[in-house]
Formats: structure tokens, C-alpha cells, sequence
């Protein structure tokens, strides 16, 4: 992986209640990680631990010796610096914070590729997006009231509320306070580290 590749890799944001915030790249961690805005949080032995930008280089330097296929490492002028998969914002809390973006892809990815009434999950062009109270009864177009629904069961709702068309939902909608995709990534080994935090940051 090339230097400006690894760049642009993901690290997961916590403010100081340990709460995930959002993502951001590896160029922006190490700069909060410099200015002493953030510090490192790692796994080690079933614990987190936090380290500094001092001795995250000296972490780094005895990690280089023993490189994980799991780790990457940036080439600076003196050392290879190892990156950090979580940081954990110490000065601030309101800066990074940031809407998911509302779309087909994300709400896909929320509801896991899975249709909301039924439980299938059909291939992405066999699915579509259902406002659960239509809306020509004044449902609203919100994260609130769209859930993924496969072709089958959307002819079979119509303008109908599930109610109405006794059907029920799998899965009450809700506003992720991350984007689905990104969560999707924690299935990358090199993000394991993550699923410790997304759970909560999924939640509200």
C-alpha cells in the first residue's frame, strides 16, 4: 500500500466519553494525534490503552520490528510510524461531528440488505426503498420512515400503511449516528477494533 493510500485508510473517532463520533483518514488522526488534540486508543491483552504522540512513535518503533498483517506503518523522516485505528478527541467533542448522508446506499446498509417485512434478502437490484406510511398519508421522507424492502413485498403494500396491509416491521427505522457503510468496514480485520464502539454509536 502506497503512502498516500494508507493516508487516506480509516480511523474510527471517539470524543471523551468514549462515544464514536464519526470517521475520518489517517492524515487528519495524525495531525489532532501532533497538536495533542487526540490520543491513540489500542487493545492490548483484552484492555484499551492510550497513548500520546510521544510515545505512540515509541510504540511504533518497537511495532516495526514485528510487523502484524493487520498494521500499517507510515515512512516519516526517522521512523516508520505505526497507524491508529481509534483516536480519542481530548480537547473537543463538537468539531468532527457530522450528519450520515441520507441515501439508497445508506439505507440499504442500515437494514443490512434485508427487507423490513419479510426478512429476505434478494439481490441489491431486486430491492427497493418503502415509505412505511405513504406518502400520500403525509409520510415523510426521513430515516425515520423508509425502510429496505424487497420488490415482492413493496407491490404487496402499496399506499397502504403496514397496518392496513397487515404487514409488520421486522425493524422500527431509525437515524444512524454513523454512516452503515463505514460500519460495514469493521469487518476488515484491520478494524476489528472498532466493533467495541460501534454497537453504541449505531443506537441513537
Amino acid at each position: 500500500m502506497s503512502a498516500g493510500s494508507v493516508l487516506e485508510t480509516n480511523v474510527l473517532v471517539l470524543n471523551r466519553f468514549y462515544m464514536a463520533i464519526r470517521v475520518i483518514n489517517v492524515r487528519r488522526a495524525m495531525t489532532l494525534l501532533y497538536r495533542d488534540c487526540a490520543e491513540v486508543i489500542l487493545m492490548e491483552d483484552g484492555q484499551f490503552v492510550s497513548y500520546d504522540f510521544e510515545s505512540w512513535v515509541e510504540l511504533s518503533q518497537l511495532t516495526s520490528l514485528d510487523k502484524q498483517p493487520d498494521e500499517d506503518y507510515l515512512q516519516a523522516v526517522h521512523c516508520e510510524l505505526r497507524v491508529p485505528r481509534i483516536c480519542r478527541l481530548t480537547r473537543f467533542d463538537r468539531m468532527l461531528t457530522h450528519a450520515v448522508r441520507f441515501n439508497r446506499k445508506n439505507l440499504f446498509a442500515r437494514d443490512g440488505y434485508q427487507c423490513q417485512y419479510c426478512g429476505q434478502k434478494p439481490p441489491s437490484n431486486r430491492l427497493s426503498l418503502d415509505h412505511v406510511v405513504p406518502r400520500s398519508l403525509g409520510g415523510q421522507t426521513t430515516w425515520e420512515n423508509i425502510v429496505c424492502c424487497c420488490l415482492k413485498c413493496n407491490g404487496r403494500k402499496g399506499g397502504r400503511t403496514p397496518q392496513q396491509a397487515r404487514m409488520s416491521l421486522l425493524n422500527s427505522p431509525i437515524k444512524p449516528r454513523l454512516s452503515p457503510l463505514l460500519v460495514d468496514s469493521a469487518s476488515d480485520p484491520k478494524y476489528a477494533s472498532w466493533k467495541t464502539f460501534l454497537g453504541a454509536g449505531m443506537g441513537s
